[in-house]
């Protein structure tokens, strides 16, 4: 007997493309945002612990400095910086390696997206 293939066709592009979904389409919680950008994560490697501050500082509206690098991070803080979380692709490499860098790991969708609701509050 032959299957018909269309449903699970259909499932699976459902399924991809929601994960495909932009992280600006989810809805952060900035307040967890702000807990995990000041919330110190300890480093394997027996380096200090870090946090999302360690480089960008509290106040979102001021420069950073790269922690090893010792480079000035321009302000996140889209009110004083309007370049700041507009483009996509620069949005989604830099959450991929600032979480690593400083978790140890990739953030989960919902960290990615509290983070975003949090730097838009600044």
């Amino acid at each position: 007997m032959k299957r018909d293939m269309k449903p699970i066709l259909a499932i699976l592009i459902i399924v991809s493309g929601a994960m495909a979904l932009p992280i600006a389409s989810l809805a952060g919680d900035a307040t967890a945002g702000a807990t995990g950008w000041t919330k110190e994560y300890p480093q394997t490697d027996g380096s200090p612990a870090r946090s999302c501050v360690t480089c960008h500082n509290r106040d979102l509206t001021k420069p950073g400095r790269h922690a090893v690098t010792n480079k000035t991070i321009e302000p996140l803080a889209p009110s004083v910086n309007p370049q700041r979380l507009t483009d996509q692709a620069k949005v989604e490499k830099w959450l991929l390696r600032n979480c690593r860098w400083t978790l140890g790991r990739e953030c989960t969708p919902e960290e990615k997206s509290d983070f975003i609701s949090y730097i838009e509050t600044q």
